[in-house]
């Protein structure tokens, strides 16, 4: 009886997963819109259809997370968690610069085994200007005027340098930016996501931060 040799198998194990997902931010002289589809899927499984994946910190900063979702929640919790000892010992709401240095920082601490997160932090600066900060998983951030993270960034952000900065137009003119066209912007960048991207889809609500307060809009996406 011959024998054949086998060589031995190596288990591998990951504590990471990938749940999809896709957020946008376009900022102005004075708001910032901040999005992101609601379909939470794993692979070719759809977990639910109705999950946001912007968090509300402050009534001028919002957190758009994508990526792992334990993670998504885990560092949402531990900067609440942050936030509240902060109002509880200085009386005072930090605010979006603050906020963004303060997760800059809390990144990097977790540098050795980071979280396994895309991070889009929105909001109003001390002027009331929009602010748009785009992070790496390591705590890199850069100030931006917009931002596209997730499962559909390939596609979205060339659309969003291409409309917005007038990227590859020849003689072209960037054009001042508004709510109504943010607005159009979102929408279109996010219904040809869904066309090409089974990890985008569903619906997409967007946040509107100004000086009055936050307002929402949930707009369908393709289901299948």
């Amino acid at each position: 009886m011959r024998m054949v040799a086998t060589r031995p198998t190596t288990m591998s194990f990951s504590p990471y997963a990938d749940n999809g997902g896709t957020t946008v931010a376009i900022a102005g002289d004075d708001f910032v819109m901040v999005a992101s589809d609601t379909r939470l899927p794993r692979g070719f499984n759809i977990y639910t259809r109705d999950q946001s994946k912007v968090f509300g910190l402050t009534t001028k900063t919002m957190l758009a997370s994508t990526g792992c979702w334990a993670d998504v929640l885990t560092l949402n919790k531990v900067l609440q968690a942050r936030l509240t000892m902060y109002s509880h010992e200085h009386h005072d709401v930090m605010s979006t610069t603050a906020i963004a240095q303060l997760l800059s920082t809390m990144l990097y601490w977790k540098r050795f085994f980071p979280y396994y997160v895309s991070n889009i932090l929105a909001g109003l600066d001390e002027e009331g200007k929009g602010v748009v900060y785009h992070y790496d998983p390591v705590g890199h951030m850069e100030k931006l005027t917009f931002s596209a993270a997730g499962a559909s960034v390939a596609q979205i952000q060339p659309l969003l340098d291409n409309q917005i900065e007038a990227k590859n137009i020849k003689d072209g003119k960037p054009p001042k930016m508004t709510k109504e066209l943010a607005h159009q912007l979102i929408h279109d960048s996010f219904v040809s996501a869904a066309e090409r991207d089974i990890n985008t889809g569903d619906g997409v609500i967007i946040y509107t931060i100004t000086k009055d307060g936050t307002t929402e809009e949930t707009v369908k996406l393709r289901r299948d």
